[in-house]
């Protein structure tokens, strides 16, 4: 695992390098996934990836494992539980985005079906490949970034700014931003051509 190439990202840590080698970029078609990416990249704003990492499990336990439906009923009640929860980022504001984003989901599940259908729409569910060459290539944002991030905020999401999008997009595989020289960018695109 040492000897393998990767994006210079992940540094040494073992949560990133495993998140790294194992899901970013990987294409996600799992309403429930694509849930707990939107929680937890609105969790992130303002914070490392890898201290959202390291909350995890403590946000799989206190988002009933991100089931949407579940979430969406959470109640004054369950925002002050949650407020108390050190197993996740105990901030008001994006405990009640989460809820809110839940109460959004659904109304999108509804209209399209599955959000993984309304998602992937925006690119004609065919993955973007990247051709990055280094770490300073990798944008924060684009102009698909920005145009999901309106739809979203028109639809009543909250924490979902361009940024935020990006990097939700990359973590679901909507864009295959590895690093050329990384050994998973060829994976991840002969995943996407399949």
């Amino acid at each position: 695992m040492g000897t393998r190439k990767r994006c210079e990202w992940t540094g040494k840590d073992p949560l990133m390098v495993a998140y790294h080698d194992k899901e970013w970029g990987v294409p996600v078609h799992n309403d429930t996934k694509l849930f707990e990416f939107l929680v937890l990249e609105g969790a992130q704003a303002g914070l490392s990836w890898s201290t959202i990492l390291k909350r995890r499990e403590g946000y799989r336990n206190a988002f009933e494992g991100f089931d949407v439906q579940k979430v969406a009923q959470f109640d004054d009640t369950d925002i002050e539980r949650l407020r108390q929860d050190t197993g996740i980022i105990r901030n008001k504001l994006k405990i009640k985005s989460a809820i809110n984003n839940a109460q959004r989901f659904i109304t999108v599940q509804e209209e399209f079906g599955s959000f993984d259908q309304y998602q992937w729409g925006f690119i004609d569910h065919q993955p973007t490949q990247s051709n990055l060459k280094k770490l300073s290539d990798i944008p924060a944002t684009t102009e698909l970034a920005e145009r999901f991030s309106k739809d979203l905020k028109k639809r009543g999401f909250s924490f979902v700014g361009p940024t935020i999008c990006y990097a939700h997009m990359q973590a679901v595989g909507i864009v295959n931003d590895h690093l050329i020289s990384c050994y998973r960018y060829q994976e991840i695109k002969n995943m996407s051509t399949k």
